[in-house]
């Protein structure tokens, strides 16, 4: 689905989607097309769903994202984590 049948399709809503085509470009994140695994009422629940499938698969591109933006802006990170020691 491209974002405007997304909004369409679930008005004022939190939506937890999966990126399937998408690419950089310079900072930003473009998401082309996308599919909805869940919507919630709020971002609480819509995070409990992520960090599950997050956990269970990293390697899924998983957005929280709300309909009531026109234009979805994603902007890369470097992750700046701390490694243990084992």
């Amino acid at each position: 689905m491209k974002w405007s049948e997304v909004r369409e399709h679930f008005p004022q809503r939190c939506v937890l989607v999966e990126a399937l085509k998408s690419e950089t470009r310079g900072k930003e994140r473009i998401i082309e097309e996308m599919s909805v695994i869940d919507d919630f009422e709020n971002g609480n629940a819509a995070w409990k769903v992520y960090k599950k499938l997050h956990a269970e698969n990293q390697s899924r591109e998983l957005y929280i994202l709300h309909t009531n933006k026109e234009d979805i802006k994603i902007i890369e990170q470097p992750y700046i984590g701390v490694r243990r020691r084992v």
